[in-house]
């Protein structure tokens, strides 16, 4: 289940973005799913992230009512779609995969056990 991110890019204030989340097993609709990011000299941090089953979501509060996490389980593919970007929503991000199937929670803490794969990130950056 290692994880792949696309989507990133540069775009100027205001503008959209939206990042995927895909592997190359077939299995990823069982598993938790949390979008993380990293600013240069800055710890990661935990943006969003969304059960298995789709019914639990979490958007950190800088986020909140600007992005949006979401699935699309017959491309096995779970979506971060960013609005009204900002500059200092610019960073590394990343998706990982939860550790436990079919799992009604999520977090977002980035340290937490539960995430065991990582993907590679993709460099998002917000600027006129």
């Amino acid at each position: 289940l290692q994880p792949v991110e696309s989507g990133g890019g540069l775009v100027q204030p205001g503008g959209s973005l939206r990042l995927s989340c895909t592997t190359t097993s077939p299995n990823l609709r069982r598993y938790p799913v949390g979008w993380f990011r990293q600013a240069p000299g800055k710890e990661r941090e935990g943006v969003s992230c969304l059960s298995s089953g789709g019914t639990a979501t979490h958007y950190s509060d800088s986020v909140k009512g600007r992005f949006t996490i979401s699935r699309d389980n017959a491309k096995n593919t779970v979506y971060l779609e960013m609005d009204n970007l900002k500059p200092e929503d610019t960073g590394v991000y990343s998706c990982a995969v939860d550790r436990t199937p079919f799992s009604g929670t999520c977090t977002l803490a980035p340290d937490s056990e539960r995430y065991t794969v990582w993907g590679q990130g993709t460099q998002v950056t917000v600027s006129s």
